[in-house]
């Protein structure tokens, strides 16, 4: 009996003194500040109105579990007539300030969370989640939630900002398929907000179509050399302008809530040069002159919307009427060079800006940060970002589109999470953000991946000469930040990178998104043989000529990591991954076949332009052209293909074969027949065959593809083998490089 009393004293005495710890704890912790939770135990309630918007519900609920996930304390949501008056606040709502604006501060120990908006009020929860309790969010499935017994803030918060870029839009996926996302990196869940679906950007012809209105009235259409051509339209045409406008209004009907509309080129620079439309073009300095007077007076209908318009290629350049004041214009960067920032390498562009700057408070930026010719190849802009969204905002560019690829482009994830951090706050430590990231996402490898991003910014910034473009190709690089010894270097980086987070299949799977750049590269280089260690075949002891097994294994992880990824398209011209694996697989076969024609003398009898140097022996040379022109293809523009290959004497054939390149867009097509002749004296030729081109130009050609011209004929004895590519010259009436000259782009001939 005495043994159970003082046993039960004991008890007693250790729950007093646990008592009066909590206690002390507690009250410890009131000294330093407001204490939201403390060791299980919370004194607040979060409150909101009973009228709060849906988006002030969502982010008080927000804040419930964020502040749940932290503490493991479930705070209750009371509407503001139920709440109790003994328990502290959190005050979730709407304030009078800027509708852009928040604010985060105390009132005693009370704790206000607000924003103009409703939408700025969720901004405001994030933004407190992220300033005053450590978490960020790196993408839809990966989050940094810091786990603490007590949640305590300093007594007096007093924190404001209203971001100066008030439309932010990343034009990622991840943002578009992930809306509570989006809205924990304060950007848009789509790409144009607000705008009438359907007349978001070159929508001339789609006011105004070509199948309708061509043939019966071609004065709507652009006059181009004395000729009327369907790639925009007059915008002196008084008739033009009325279709325009009962378009819009039509539109408009049809979407209630809109309220941007675009009014604006077709993609191309064909733009009308008839007497009256070159008048006001050189009244006004720019051509944008006409196209500016033209959308004043659609907007002028109507004055509670918004009617955008493109600066863009031939409308850039700022004229001298004022545009109205409900006229966006929306600046598009398509043509510098991303290697460095736009006023260092951009100046025009820069200059264009601060011009239309002095006509206008309302304009819209449309930025470009990805290589649209190749997603996945590495492209070191990504210290540029921070100083063009920078001088975008000191601009007065209000609303700024950041165009990614939407589908994955290099370090993805990555670039999304980071143009997203500078377009709400363009002050930012850019590198600090891309340390936060590497180290959060990737983990133990992070330090890897942050090595390959500074080492290929240092290359690229070493070479001063070097053309950043949206239209390059890896080949470009392979003397400069995509060399042979560079490319071996970033590889060993991901190679440590996978290994450092070897356990952990869910991270290394992303360090494997991470290297596909790099991985896309090295196939592109091998295709290309730039060096003995990045070659697509290799000879055995027995010197035959093999797939180089090296390749083999890249190629098939690149398609296995693609695949888990959901990772689908190529480039812009939608050349899916499954299509260039194919590609690539159907290049190690011919890489691998006999050859009679390796490295023989090639002369052109017709003369090439620009790319492969215009070096005949790429024909002969081993090195097969990808999918894009600039590697390994030899171009003619606007005339034919006429070649002679020098077989070194006479030998038996009866095989002929040339890789033809199409890139509909970029005004490059399928010859419309290759013929195939052989000679012994290299003067009298006589006819092997032709092969006409399968597939004929039509609106709906696939815009990238390659076709090989495969002849085979019966067994002649040969030295010279002529090949005639014919040009189809120049492009159908309803293609927007109508009237220029046409490219074919011709490579590997293999002959047996």
């Amino acid at each position: 009996m005495n043994n159970s009393r003082k046993y039960s004293q004991a008890v007693f005495n250790w729950v007093f003194v646990l008592g009066v710890l909590l206690a002390f704890s507690f009250n410890s912790c009131k000294e330093k500040g407001i204490v939201i939770t403390n060791n299980g135990k919370s004194e607040y309630e979060i409150v909101i109105s009973e009228k709060s918007d849906k988006q002030i519900k969502f982010a008080a609920k927000e804040l419930q579990n964020y502040l749940e996930k932290i503490s493991t304390i479930k705070i209750p949501i009371i509407d503001k007539k139920e709440q109790n008056t003994n328990n502290k606040k959190i005050y979730v709502k709407e304030l009078d300030i800027d509708e852009n604006g928040i604010s985060i501060k105390s009132e005693g120990d009370d704790l206000i969370i607000g924003g103009g908006s409703a939408d700025a009020v969720k901004n405001a929860v994030y933004v407190f989640l992220e300033k005053y309790l450590n978490c960020d969010w790196y993408a839809p499935d990966a989050e940094k939630i810091p786990e603490m017994n007590s949640i305590v803030l300093e007594k007096s918060l007093n924190f404001s900002y209203t971001p100066e870029i008030t439309t932010r839009t990343v034009h990622s996926r991840l943002f578009y398929d992930n809306p509570v996302f989006a809205g924990k990196l304060r950007v848009t869940t789509e790409s144009f907000p607000h705008y009438v679906s359907g007349a978001r950007v070159h929508t001339f012809h789609k006011f105004i179509p070509e199948e309708k209105f061509y043939k019966e009235y071609p004065n709507y259409f652009a006059l181009r050399n004395g000729k009327r051509i369907p790639t925009q339209l007059c915008l002196t045409n008084e008739k033009v302008l009325q279709i325009v406008k009962d378009s819009v209004k039509a539109m408009f009907n049809r979407y209630p809530d809109a309220t941007v509309i675009s009014v604006s080129q077709d993609d191309n620079t064909q733009y009308c040069t008839c007497d009256q439309c070159s008048k006001i073009d050189k009244e006004e300095g720019s051509p944008s002159g006409t196209m500016i007077r033209f959308v004043n007076k659609v907007a002028a209908e109507f004055s509670d919307r918004t009617i955008s318009t493109l600066a863009y290629q031939y409308t850039r350049k700022p004229c001298k009427t004022k545009p109205a004041d409900n006229v966006l214009i929306t600046l598009c960067s398509i043509e510098c060079d991303r290697s460095a920032p736009i006023t260092e390498k951009c100046t025009e562009f820069a200059d264009d800006i601060r011009g239309w700057n002095k006509l206008t408070d309302n304009i819209r930026i449309w930025d470009y940060t990805t290589q649209f010719t190749n997603f996945l190849a590495p492209f070191p802009n990504i210290r540029t970002l921070q100083p063009n969204i920078k001088f975008f905002r000191d601009n007065h560019a209000k609303w700024i589109f950041e165009q990614h690829s939407s589908n994955p482009s290099e370090l993805f994830a990555l670039r999304s999470y980071l143009t997203a951090k500078l377009l709400w706050n363009p002050d930012n430590n850019a590198d600090e953000i891309i340390s936060e990231f590497t180290n959060g996402y990737y983990e133990e490898a992070g330090v890897f991946v942050k090595k390959y991003i500074d080492l290929i910014h240092l290359e690229i910034k070493e070479d001063q000469d070097f053309f950043l473009f949206l239209y390059g190709d890896p080949s470009q690089a392979f003397d400069s930040f995509l060399s042979s010894e560079l490319l071996k270097t970033y590889n060993d980086f991901f190679d440590k990178a996978e290994a450092a987070v070897s356990q952990k299949p869910i991270i290394r799977q992303r360090v494997k998104e991470a290297r596909l750049g790099v991985d896309y590269a090295i196939l592109e280089a091998c295709r290309k043989n730039i060096s003995k260690d990045f070659t697509l075949v290799i000879i055995d002891d027995q010197g035959i000529k093999k797939a180089n097994p090296f390749v083999e294994d890249k190629l098939n992880e690149f398609i296995s990591v693609c695949e888990k990824a959901d990772i689908t398209m190529m480039n812009e011209m939608r050349f899916t991954v499954k299509e260039y694996f194919n590609s690539y697989k159907k290049a190690l076969v011919v890489a691998t076949k006999p050859n009679k024609a390796y490295g023989k003398t090639v002369t052109l009898l017709t003369k090439p332009k620009k790319y492969a140097k215009e070096d005949p022996q790429v024909l002969t040379d081993g090195a097969l052209g990808g999918n894009g022109f600039y590697a390994n293809w030899l171009g003619f523009e606007g005339n034919d293909l006429e070649a002679i290959i020098d077989l070194g004497e006479s030998q038996e054939i009866s095989t002929v074969s040339t890789a033809f390149l199409q890139v509909t867009n970029h005004v490059v097509f399928f010859p419309q027949d290759v013929t195939y002749y052989y000679s012994n004296d290299n003067k009298n030729f006589r006819k092997l065959g032709k092969i006409i081109n399968k597939y004929s130009l039509v609106k709906k050609s696939k815009i990238n593809d390659i076709q090989y011209f495969n002849l085979t004929f019966p067994e002649v004895k040969a030295r010279f083998v002529k090949i005639i590519g014919k040009n189809i010259k120049t492009p159908p009436y309803w293609h927007h490089a109508t009237g220029q000259p046409s490219w074919i782009f011709a490579d590997e001939i293999l002959i047996n």
